[in-house]
């Protein structure tokens, strides 16, 4: 990806803000910062990891699926890198497209894995891979209006997420 020179420094710096706060907003179970970062619609395509076809939705839907997860965990940690990003000539309004490396650790302590009926021992799941989104200016300033994540490879348990679900209800 190239482009990065054409973009005012500051909107760069805002929209590499945006992906920070999408990871410390589900890790630190902000959800009103989550909340803050996307347009009011927005697109997710997280396909390649939940094997669901992209969707349009209102990003309080997103929120909340999200929460229902990744808030169930006894902890998470979303690291995002090497932020690559280029402005997109001819849309309707201000347009950045930004791809970022990511790695994702969902964690149960022990304590939570035996209250599961699984063996006394943490358990985890670690996701590579990247995020694309477009980014657009809005009255409030730069707001994420799609989101696709890509996996590229996962390590540990992934029925942990089934737990972090079950715990949710």
């Amino acid at each position: 990806m190239t482009g990065t020179a054409t973009i005012d420094p500051s909107d760069r710096q805002d929209v590499i803000e945006l992906s920070l706060a999408y990871a410390a907003g589900i890790d630190h179970r902000d959800w009103q910062l989550y909340r803050s970062i996307f347009t009011d619609v927005c697109e997710y395509d997280f396909s390649s990891w939940s094997g669901r076809a992209p969707a349009s939705m209102p990003a309080d839907d997103w929120v909340l699926a999200v929460r229902t997860v990744n808030g169930n965990f006894d902890a998470t940690q979303h690291l995002m890198s090497n932020h690559r990003l280029r402005r997109v000539d001819g849309a309707d309004v201000p347009t950045i497209e930004g791809i970022n490396e990511l790695q994702a650790q969902h964690w149960f302590d022990a304590e939570s894995m035996a209250s599961f009926g699984r063996p006394a021992e943490p358990a985890w799941c670690l996701l590579g891979g990247h995020y694309t989104n477009r980014y657009v200016r809005t009255d409030e300033g730069w707001r994420i209006a799609a989101c696709r994540l890509t996996v590229r490879w996962r390590t540990g348990d992934e029925s942990i997420f089934a737990f972090a679900r079950r715990r949710a209800r």
